[in-house]
């Protein structure tokens, strides 16, 4: 889910060349206010519900013209680190169960990025590798890169970027009542991403 989550750095990589405006890796950090990682699944063929996630940070190192320089690692925390509605406490305790997130044994999940692919600079794949409940199996998310420019309010190099991606959750031990609740999640991540600066230190 972290996957979901932390493909959000792919930015770095759908850059075009042309866009580049340095030769090495550069820090990026999330901007939290407008980032919402999630994930969706169908409940018993009733409705699609979703899950969002809150807690998360990592090293987001990124090189518009090499981008297999890039460094993308991100660690979600599970316990107390995601959000499904308010009033939702019972849900909550659940979702934190050994049913499913099992979050007093693992209260992290990180995804760490491994390859990136592009042919327009625009639209791509980020795979890598997401370690959920103590077991790691490889997440490939399609990304889109909305924008890369100075932001207009902070005049900050600022990246914008869609992607989506599908996984089995039975793949990393968490079979709770599939096939009646889909086995198959929906990953959603919407983000910006803004470049770390010596004023923003």
């Amino acid at each position: 889910m972290k996957t979901a989550f932390a493909a959000a750095s792919l930015a770095a990589f759908l850059a075009a060349p042309s866009l580049a405006s340095a030769a090495e890796p550069a820090e990026y950090a999330f901007d939290k206010t407008h980032t919402a990682i999630s994930a969706s699944w169908t409940h018993l063929g009733y409705s699609e519900m979703s899950i969002y996630f809150t807690d998360y940070d990592g090293v987001l190192l990124l090189d518009f013209e090499e981008p297999s320089n890039s460094t993308v690692d991100v660690t979600f925390n599970i316990a107390g680190g995601f959000w499904v509605g308010a009033g939702q406490e019972r849900f909550e305790g659940h979702l934190n169960s050994a049913d499913l997130f099992n979050s007093e044994e693992f209260p992290t999940a990180r995804f760490v990025a491994t390859s990136f692919e592009t042919e327009d600079g625009s639209t791509g794949t980020m795979t890598g590798d997401l370690t959920l409940l103590g077991q790691t199996n490889p997440v490939t998310l399609d990304v889109t890169l909305n924008a890369h420019q100075p932001h207009p309010f902070s005049g900050t190099m600022t990246a914008g970027l869609s992607a989506t991606g599908t996984i089995l959750r039975s793949e990393w031990g968490m079979g709770y009542a599939v096939p009646a609740i889909s086995d198959a999640l929906t990953l959603s991540i919407e983000t910006e991403l803004a470049l770390v600066t010596d004023e923003a230190e």
